[in-house]
């Protein structure tokens, strides 16, 4: 792929982006492709060295905040008519209802998310907690003379030390899951707002 290819099809990509931002990006990556060709490489090489478009947009998507996409979808582009103003006002009851209802799923859906990655952690202390005191049970127990007991509870210690290391590596495993669900529904998100329009 030339040069002047790269840059239309990434261009035609970050569409919905802000103006400045766009050129921003194609002045970034077209001096990276001149810097290659001037090292020897050539106009194809330099193209493909720079990877794959998929990539760069994701990257691109990920650095823009939401704001500015938001900002940037909402501006008026042409004028509103009386008529569209007034369909507006007659269907802001349902339209402006229906969009509390989709915020308030989508906001319990977040909550309870994380709601389950809090309780796994207060189980992980609360499995921390019981092995010293386990312990310290065991030492009283068999001070006084109650053996078995004091076993038992040694026991339980050692129970709450492998469920501490198996609910640790479980514990850290959703967190991690979880954060990056949570960076893919935002990024995808954020795409919504720059699909090219259709013409």
């Amino acid at each position: 792929m030339s040069k002047q290819e790269f840059l239309e099809k990434l261009h035609s990509r970050l569409s919905g982006l802000p103006q400045p931002d766009i050129d921003e990006r194609l002045a970034f990556y077209s001096e990276i492709i001149d810097d290659r060709t001037e090292e020897g490489f050539s106009e194809e090489e330099a193209v493909r060295e720079i990877g794959n478009i998929d990539d760069i947009v994701s990257q691109i998507v990920e650095e823009i905040p939401l704001k500015k996409l938001v900002k940037e979808k909402v501006k008026a582009k042409k004028k509103v008519s009386v008529l569209q103003i007034l369909l507006i006002a007659l269907g802001l009851p349902i339209w402006l209802s229906l969009g509390v209802v989709l915020f308030a799923v989508i906001f319990a859906l977040y909550i309870s998310l994380w709601s389950v990655i809090i309780s796994l952690w207060a189980i992980l202390v609360s499995l921390i907690l019981c092995v010293p005191g386990a312990l310290i049970l065991a030492v009283v127990n068999i001070c006084t003379a109650h053996t078995y007991i004091g076993l038992a509870m040694i026991g339980i210690g050692l129970a709450c030390l492998g469920l501490v290391i198996f609910f640790l590596i479980g514990c850290k495993a959703v967190t991690k899951g979880i954060v990056i669900l949570t960076k893919k529904i935002f990024n995808l998100i954020k795409r919504g707002f720059i699909k090219k329009e259709e013409v």
